[in-house]
């Protein structure tokens, strides 16, 4: 019997005891899809890039904020990216299509992968994030 054969949706539980048994430090790792931040709307709209083995660009969609009102940072295993922004109350639109509210996005990385860069420009936050090969896994050459 093949491993993908011998769990499924069913025995999810039966998986991850049977983790616990046979396995050591992976708990860790396995406990952190219990504490992923779901975010319930689709708002910004982003997408993610992988531009290589160890690199990977996130783009969100910012239109009608500034950088001032942008902040991203990085948190217990997670990168977060918030902005806020203030109600017009003052404003009387007759279509309102840009949606300009405050909002908080998160997603899990793990240990080995660090932001590089963060740009906003135009309209569209790009947030570059590297994975960290630690030198004996790097590729060697000796001929």
């Amino acid at each position: 019997m093949s491993l993908l054969a011998k769990y499924n949706t069913a025995n999810i539980q039966k998986f991850l005891d049977d983790v616990d048994r046979y396995s050591i430090g992976m708990d860790e790792w396995l406990h952190r899809f219990n504490n992923l931040s779901h975010t319930e709307a689709n708002y910004p709209p982003y997408n993610i890039i992988e531009e290589s083995d160890v690199s990977l660009r996130v783009e969100i969609a910012l239109a009608g904020f500034k950088k001032s009102e942008i902040s991203v940072y990085t948190e217990n295993n997670k990168l977060f990216v918030e902005g806020k922004k203030e109600e017009e109350n003052s404003t009387n639109y007759k279509h309102r299509g840009l949606a300009k509210r405050s909002f908080t996005r998160a997603w899990t990385i793990p240990d080995d992968i660090r932001v590089e860069e963060v740009l906003f420009e135009d309209g569209l936050l790009t947030v570059r994030l590297q994975k960290i090969v630690p030198e004996h896994q790097k590729r060697k050459d000796y001929l």
